[in-house]
């Protein structure tokens, strides 16, 4: 009987989960298991330095339910602070936009609840990686040169990821060191130990807005999920401060569509990015740390709710999806980041570890919901999903890719569900996105109808086909209480790994 299965987007982390499972883990600690691992192997999408968001749903359990795993913004991080520092909008890099890490204390939370296996047992495959090293992919070498000047800035961050060649070995030992202390004294020592204080140190240095008492206060937050509706089934998203709401907006004006309109091609292009411009305005005039401003429901939810605006936020974001089920009924959603691609381009001395520039997302603007304030979450572009069918788990699916998420992730949906496609296809088919502000919708080469919508003139540009810019996306279709069906995203370096 096959324990359960794993899909993320690197192979090595794919392997870890499953092996965990053969080892008498579950699917959640098969998740944090390849999370870690795709924190030493994927550094230009994610860090242990991150956040982290969930959706489980445990086995037994009649609903799933939700963990939100967002660092807050400093206790030091005011308007008044940052533009005095020169800044006249919230700057994209560097230390201003260091938020606390998220990610650890939700392994913590998660393995506490829901976990077979000791911190320890999961995070040594990550710590055994990063000590012996790892060979680098030829989309982590492109991403490496890319960010050579963001790099080059820090001589942290310079001397760990320097420009590399692909099939050469990266190490970073400091990191193996935080991750097996982390298994040895579990997360007190990342928050108020020698690794908080080595990252304090590290802000401290370069007049961050991050302090140790930040760093000690830090919780994440069990939630329930929000749904709604498609076709027959309940489609679940995390709440606010997440963008999760935003999905929801854009996945409720799909289901007023009909099959015929759902078709791929230039027809389905023009409706979903006029969907899409009915539900991010909504999103940026309301969504933002819910202990500071509540977010009304309704406007996402309602098809005919519209308000006049853009959406101005920027085009970051680049972040691990994973999923994972067992042979017990267990699943688990999960997605973590370090924001932008290389996060804040700060390594803490003695950690190895990327900071994350998650803080860029605050407004500036001390009218806008989402204005900075100390100790607030941004609002937060990380959402993982699940669906259900007459109360039983359908579906586990996300995928990287920023603010483009709710976009990336409703055409997975309509795969799966419209389409009828498998998993692999569903996630593999060539999509399309529309550019923060709306002006400019990218279209992958090989979507139907692409070159013609190319030449017309109004905006639509044409992307290589399966460009990481379109997302990673997986997904995992439940089909018994051991019987999957699952789908990597070919974007990615990813796989589906069962564990017999």
């Amino acid at each position: 009987m096959t324990k359960g299965v794993v899909v993320t987007p690197h192979r090595i982390a794919s392997e870890a989960g499953a092996q965990v499972m053969r080892d008498g883990g579950n699917a959640i600690d098969a998740a944090i298991a390849a999370n870690a691992v795709l924190c030493v192997v994927y550094p230009h999408m994610t860090s242990v330095g991150g956040d982290l968001m969930a959706i489980v749903w445990a086995a037994g359990a009649r609903a799933p339910i939700g963990l939100i795993g967002a660092g807050r913004s400093g206790e030091l991080a005011t308007i008044n602070a940052v533009r005095s520092r020169g800044h006249d909008a919230m700057p994209e890099r560097g230390i201003l936009t260091v938020t606390v890490p998220g990610t650890v204390e939700a392994w913590g939370r998660l393995l506490e609840r829901f976990g077979t296996l000791g911190l320890g047992a999961v995070l040594e495959p990550a710590a055994i990686l990063a000590r012996d090293g790892y060979v680098i992919t030829p989309q982590l070498a492109d991403f490496l040169k890319a960010a050579a000047e963001l790099l080059g800035k820090e001589s942290a961050a310079q001397k760990l990821y320097p420009p590399m060649e692909p099939g050469m070995v990266l190490r970073n030992p400091d990191l193996a060191a935080v991750l097996a202390g982390i298994g040895r004294g579990g997360i007190s020592g990342f928050y108020r130990g020698e690794v908080a204080a080595a990252i304090v140190a590290a802000i401290s240095r370069r007049d961050g807005l991050v302090t140790a008492r930040d760093l000690a206060a830090h919780r994440s937050h069990w939630v329930e999920p929000i749904s709604t509706g498609y076709r027959d089934l309940t489609v679940y998203e995390l709440p606010p401060p997440t963008q999760g709401l935003a999905a929801l907006a854009m996945i409720a004006r799909i289901n007023q569509l009909s099959g015929e309109e759902l078709a791929p091609g230039p027809a389905f292009v023009e409706r979903f990015k006029r969907i899409r411009d009915a539900c991010y305005p909504l999103r940026d005039r309301y969504i933002t740390d819910p202990e500071f401003s509540v977010t009304p429901v309704e406007p996402f939810l309602d098809p005919t709710y519209a308000i006049a605006g853009g959406a101005g936020l920027r085009e970051g974001g680049d972040t691990v999806y994973l999923c994972a089920a067992d042979e017990h009924g267990n699943l688990v959603s999960l997605i973590q980041s370090v924001a932008f691609d290389f996060g804040s381009g700060i390594v803490a001395e003695d950690t190895g570890m990327l900071l994350q520039n998650r803080g860029s997302y605050f407004s500036l603007d001390p009218a806008h919901v989402n204005r900075l304030e100390p100790r607030k979450r941004t609002m937060h572009t990380l959402i993982p999903a699940m669906a259900a069918r007459d109360g039983r788990p359908w579906a586990i699916f996300g995928t990287m890719g920023g603010d483009g998420q709710p976009q990336l992730q409703s055409q997975v949906l309509v795969n799966l569900v419209d389409l009828g496609l498998e998993p692999t296809e569903a996630v593999a088919r060539p999509r399309v996105r529309v550019q923060a502000g709306g002006m400019r919708t990218s279209i992958e080469a090989d979507y139907p109808g692409a070159g013609e919508l190319g030449r017309s003139g109004r905006g639509f540009e044409l992307m290589p086909s399966r460009h990481h810019s379109f997302g990673h996306a997986h997904a995992i279709l439940i089909d018994g209480p051991a019987a999957w069906r699952a789908g990597a995203d070919p974007r990615s370096d990813g796989s589906v790994e069962f564990a017999p």
